[in-house]
């Protein structure tokens, strides 16, 4: 973990997205955050020490969702696809599907499996699953003041996590998603998923991936109504009253030609009992 200073910075900002208005100045105590996102093999201890059946592992409830076709309730996750060619971009659905068997040990569903991606941010996590890692090595997941002051890294109002150029000296900074979304991804550094955790360098508190690779839970609830657009995450429209919770950081799948969501500022909504192949964790301590 890295500790980060008490102090005050420029929470969200007025350049880009509605929710992420208006940009305030915001107090934060000290604490500490892991250096990286939780690890799939961290992961896989915690499972095999608690025999944790994650919300992805098991089948949804019918009196949830009523309207459901029966056929999907079954347990798996939402897994991302990418599409022949370009596509209508309001519609999510034309890249990610609900996959049964999918979860975070099958991650593209039961033909697939974890052994080489140890090293990789665990995901198919829901807010449930992170809750209960986090309690089992005795921290907490952050608020999103905390997660975002920690991601800008001490630099005040910049646009990225290093600063406002998108690729200093031609080098990229985080994964994300190179070329048109959700079809064709160059993937220049290899990558087309998520990539090793710490691969990237790391911000000025020391801290690696806080944007891209995969977005990250927070505590907070979501108090705006969520985006038009809807970035590159698996959620559906919200129905009335449903309680969602603050995600930070983009994904793996961000990209500037659909969404530029990998900057400290940027934030989503989603509810509690989803989970996809690009959404994670990290913990906290409290001084």
């Amino acid at each position: 973990m890295r500790a980060i200073p008490a102090g005050s910075f420029l929470m969200g900002s007025d350049d880009f997205y509605p929710e992420e208005a208006p940009a305030r100045r915001v107090e934060v105590d000290g604490f500490s955050i892991d250096e990286r996102p939780v690890t799939v093999a961290e992961f896989r201890r915690f499972v095999k020490a608690t025999g944790h059946v994650t919300v992805a592992e098991r089948a949804p409830d019918a009196a949830d969702f009523p309207d459901a076709d029966p056929a999907l309730l079954v347990p798996g996750s939402l897994v991302f696809h990418p599409t022949r060619g370009p596509v209508d971009l309001s519609d999510v659905r034309n890249w990610w599907s609900y996959v049964p068997g999918a979860s975070w040990s099958r991650p593209e569903g039961p033909a697939s499996d974890v052994y080489t991606r140890a090293g990789h941010p665990v995901t198919h996590v829901a807010y449930e699953d992170a809750l209960a890692y986090a309690a089992w090595v005795g921290k907490a997941l952050p608020t999103e003041a905390e997660w975002e002051y920690a991601a800008r890294g001490g630099l005040e109002g910049a646009v990225y996590a290093w600063g406002d150029d998108p690729f200093p000296d031609g080098r990229a900074m985080a994964n994300t998603w190179h070329g048109e979304f959700p079809w064709q991804h160059v993937g220049v550094e290899g990558f087309t998923r998520t990539s090793p955790v710490a691969t990237y360098p790391a911000n000025g508190y020391g801290l690696y991936d806080m944007t891209g690779n995969v977005w990250e839970w927070t505590a907070d609830a979501f108090e705006h109504a969520p985006p038009a657009s809807p970035c590159c995450g698996g959620a559906a429209a919200p129905a009335a009253g449903e309680r969602r919770l603050v995600i930070k950081g983009g994904s793996h799948l961000c990209a500037p030609s659909y969404c530029l969501r990998y900057r400290p500022a940027a934030r989503q909504s989603e509810t509690p009992d989803t989970s996809t192949g690009h959404l994670g964790f990290r913990c906290v301590t409290r001084d």
